[in-house]
C-alpha cells in the first residue's frame, strides 16, 4: 500500500513498553510495517506560539499535498507518449517516494533545528509558494502551446466536411487567376458517386465536361473538384444541394497553405523544445516539494506531541505502513487498545461516534488517543 499512518505516544517507560506491545501484535497480525521516526529537538517556544504553529502547520500541510499532487499530474500530462515511465520520474532526493519516507532524515543544512520553529515553518511556506508560483506559470505556457497544437491537428483529422484541406488539396487541382472559371469543392456520400459523376455536368449550365475529379475520401464520402463558369457558382449550389451534394466554401490561396503548414511545425518544434526543460523542472521541483511536505509532517508531530503530551518534550515517534486495505480497521482497533489510557474520552469516542470532545475542534474520527497523521503516496489516484 501507498499509505503510512504517522503515530506518536509519551516516551516514558509505559508507552514504550506500549509501543513495543504495537510492534509484537501488529508484526504477529501482518498489520503494518513499522519504524522509528526521527525528529530533530527543536526550539519549543511559548504556548500561544505552537497553538498558532498547529493551525498554520496544518494549512500547510494541505497545501503541500495538493501541489506535489498537482506536480504529479502536470509530470503525467507532460509524459503523454509515455505513461508508463512517470513513476520513475517522481522521486525524491533520487529515491522513490516510499524509500524516502521509511528512512527519512531531517535536512539540518536546508532547515536548521536550532532556529526558531516559527522560522522553519516561513521558510517551508515560502519555498512551496514559490514553487506553486513557477509550477503555473511554466504549465501555463505548456498547456496553451499544447492547446492550439491540438486545435490544429483535430482540424486535419476530422471528416471531409470540418477539416483542413491544406494537407489534401494542390495547386494542380485547380483552375486558378481566371476571370471566367472556377474550380470547386464538392462532397459526395459514397453510395452516390455514380450520381455525380453521371449528373455533375448538367446540374447547372457552363459547366466544363470532364472536369472532375476524386482527389480525397473519408469513411462517409468523397471531394470531388468540378470547374464552371463564375457567374453559375449560386445556381450550382442549390442544384447540388439538391441532389445531397455539398459544396465545400474553400478558396485555395497559396500562401494561407504554406502559413497553416509553417504554423504547425513551428508549434511542433516549440513543444519539443519546451517539453525536456519543462519535464526537468517538474522532476527537480517535484522532490522539492515533497521533501518539504515530509518535513512538514514532521513538524505536525512535534508540535501536537507537545501539546498532546506537555513538557518537557519526551515522546517516540513511529511510521507504520499497513500492509493492506483491510487490514487498517484491525490495526485501529490494535491501536486504540494499546494506547487507551492516554485518552480514555478519544478512545471512547472512535468505538462510539456520538461522544463529543468537549473543546475539540475536529471531528471525531480525526481525533485518537495518540497523536495521529495520514500520508497517502497514491498522489495519481
Amino acid at each position: 500500500m501507498s499509505e503510512f499512518w504517522l503515530i506518536s505516544a509519551p516516551g516514558d517507560k509505559e508507552n514504550l513498553q506500549a509501543l513495543e506491545r504495537m510492534n509484537t501484535v501488529t508484526s504477529k497480525s501482518n498489520l503494518s510495517y513499522n519504524t522509528k521516526f526521527a525528529i530533530p529537538d527543536f526550539k519549543v517556544g511559548t504556548l500561544d506560539s505552537l497553538v498558532g504553529l498547529s493551525d498554520e502547520l496544518g494549512k500547510l500541510d494541505t497545501f503541500a499535498e495538493s501541489l506535489i499532487k498537482r506536480m504529479a499530474q502536470s509530470v503525467v500530462e507532460v509524459m503523454e507518449d509515455s505513461k508508463g515511465k512517470v513513476q520513475e520520474n517522481l522521486l525524491a532526493n533520487g529515491v522513490d517516494l516510499t524509500s524516502f519516507v521509511t528512512h527519512f532524515e531531517w535536512d539540518m543544512a536546508k532547515y536548521p533545528a536550532k532556529q526558531p520553529l516559527v522560522n522553519v515553518v516561513d521558510t517551508l511556506a515560502k519555498q512551496l509558494a514559490q514553487i506553486e508560483s513557477d509550477l503555473k506559470s511554466r504549465t501555463a505556457a505548456y498547456s496553451a502551446l499544447k492547446t492550439t497544437l491540438e486545435n490544429l491537428e483535430k482540424r486535419s483529422t476530422g471528416n471531409l466536411f470540418t477539416r483542413t484541406l491544406s494537407d489534401i488539396v494542390s495547386k494542380e487541382d485547380f483552375v486558378l487567376d481566371s476571370e471566367y472559371l472556377v474550380t470547386l469543392l464538392v462532397i459526395v456520400p459514397k453510395p452516390s458517386y455514380a450520381q455525380w459523376r453521371k449528373t455533375y455536368e448538367s446540374l447547372s449550365d457552363m459547366v466544363v465536361p470532364r472536369s472532375t475529379k476524386l482527389i480525397a475520401e473519408d469513411n462517409e464520402g468523397g471531394l470531388f473538384t468540378v470547374t464552371l463558369f463564375l457567374k453559375v457558382i449560386d445556381d450550382f449550389k442549390i442544384k447540388a444541394k439538391e441532389n445531397k451534394f455539398t459544396v465545400r466554401e474553400f478558396f485555395y490561396d497559396e500562401k494561407e497553405i504554406k502559413r497553416e503548414r509553417e504554423e504547425m511545425t513551428r508549434l511542433l518544434s516549440d513543444k519539443k523544445q519546451q517539453y525536456g526543460p519543462l519535464l526537468r523542472w517538474l522532476k527537480v521541483n517535484f522532490s522539492e516539494a515533497f521533501v518539504a511536505w515530509i518535513h512538514i509532517k514532521a513538524l505536525r508531530v512535534f508540535v501536537e506531541s507537545v501539546l498532546r503530551y506537555g513538557l518537557p518534550v519526551n515522546f517516540q515517534a513511529v511510521l507504520l505502513q499497513p500492509h493492506k486495505k483491510s487490514a487498517t480497521k484491525r490495526l485501529r482497533e490494535v491501536l486504540n487498545s494499546v494506547f487507551r489510557h492516554l485518552d480514555e474520552v478519544a478512545a471512547a469516542s472512535i468505538l462510539d461516534a456520538s461522544v463529543e470532545i468537549p473543546g475539540l475542534q475536529l471531528s471525531n474520527q480525526d481525533y485518537f488517543p495518540y497523536v495521529y497523521f495520514h500520508i497517502d503516496l497514491g498522489l495519481l489516484d
